[in-house]
């Protein structure tokens, strides 16, 4: 690495969200819409593919069960619902993430009590999320996030010392592995979102919820398909609601699952590129994730910048494409800010909103690609030191 700036090259226009994510498996899809749609069955939602691809994942992780869902946020609070999250109960979520988070509690009336997180990794800090436990919490929901995930092992702890549930957002941690245990197996349930640019994405919604217990799951499946249990059609059990997974999606994922290692090795493999550059950059104000592979997914890669803005924008003008994730905490945005007390304060989540800055990682980045938006970003920091932090 020089102290050279890059040139600025109006050929460079290197996109944020992978734009051909799907070219390879055009042909594939084109004859999974044929193969569906011309079957004796016509089954379009919750038929063999679904069915298979619920099986194959459980396998694959070790899990008791696999219940595909509409989308993860319907995953997420499909868990909530099955754990018997309502009214008057408080569930401890991370101050800073995706809406989700919040509203998947708030949609099943109860309180979203928000924690404040770990000024690094930006994932939920134990000890904040602890101290905010009372009488009324039914559930601690720690959240994976960008390329780190939660401590799953001190969550753990807590919800065993307080006797309180535990459910883990992994909406973006699909291949995450923490101690041995992959990402949505830690809690009692977890999920996975297969929304367009998750690392395990397809052309359309769904996700899945993911539990090593097999009576969640259960619950999880009638509650999906308006309670109906799976065997008897307009027999409901329990009030529930249509978030069913569409077959033609389920047979395209097979035909993708045995591609996602590669594509995840690729993930971190410019991750790791990526943190050995920025690593010299701490003391001017560009602040990468921790290095390692354990506990990671590498679904965003996120730094910490002070003039984060003005590195935006020198980006821009070169033609690399960021993303900021969030530009508020949750108990700040409007949407929530009523469960939020007025006194009550998140400084690492506030001071995150205004640092964060992802850069491209999705799997189709060639090499020079890789290092171009390296190099970018080097040149920014060695322009000058950073302003003050605020």
């Amino acid at each position: 690495m020089t102290d050279q700036e890059p040139h600025v090259n109006a050929t460079h226009n290197i996109s944020f969200f992978q734009p051909d994510v799907f070219d390879d498996d055009r042909a594939v899809m084109l004859e999974t819409v044929r193969q569906v749609g011309t079957d004796p069955e016509q089954r379009f939602i919750l038929g063999k593919h679904t069915q298979a691809l619920e099986e194959t994942l459980a396998r694959s992780l070790g899990a008791a069960d696999v219940v595909a869902c509409s989308s993860g946020t319907s995953a997420l609070g499909l868990v909530l619902g099955a754990i018997g999250v309502g009214p008057g109960d408080e569930v401890v979520v991370p101050a800073f993430g995706c809406a989700p988070l919040a509203a998947s509690v708030v949609h099943l009336g109860a309180r979203p009590v928000f924690a404040d997180i770990d000024p690094w990794t930006m994932v939920a800090d134990p000890a904040d999320a602890e101290r905010r436990i009372t009488p009324r919490t039914k559930a601690l929901m720690p959240a994976h996030m960008f390329s780190v995930m939660a401590d799953m092992p001190a969550f753990a702890a807590l919800a065993r010392e307080h006797g309180v549930r535990l459910v883990e957002d992994s909406a973006v941690a699909q291949g995450g592995v923490l101690r041995g245990t992959p990402a949505g197996l830690w809690g009692e349930a977890g999920v996975f979102s297969f929304v367009q640019v998750k690392t395990f994405g397809m052309p359309g919604e769904g996700g899945v919820v993911v539990t090593r217990d097999a009576a969640i799951g259960q619950r999880v499946r009638m509650l999906r398909n308006h309670g109906q249990d799976g065997r008897q059609r307009f027999v409901h059990h329990v009030i529930g609601q249509n978030s069913r997974f569409d077959e033609i999606q389920a047979a395209f994922q097979l035909h993708r699952l045995p591609g996602l290692p590669a594509r995840l090795e690729r993930r971190a493999a410019i991750a790791e590129y990526y943190t050995e550059r920025f690593e010299p950059l701490a003391d001017r104000g560009v602040l990468p994730p921790p290095r390692g592979r354990e506990g990671r997914c590498y679904y965003v890669y996120s730094l910490l910048a002070d003039r984060r803005d003005e590195l935006r924008e020198y980006l821009s003008e070169r033609g690399v494409g960021t993303h900021v994730y969030y530009p508020l905490p949750l108990p700040r945005q409007s949407a929530f800010a009523p469960f939020a007390g007025p006194d009550e304060h998140w400084p690492h989540a506030e001071r995150a909103s205004r640092r964060i800055l992802a850069l491209p990682v999705h799997p189709h980045l060639t090499d020079a690609e890789v290092e171009y938006v390296a190099d970018t970003v080097c040149a920014f920091a060695r322009r000058g030191a950073p302003s003050p932090t605020g």
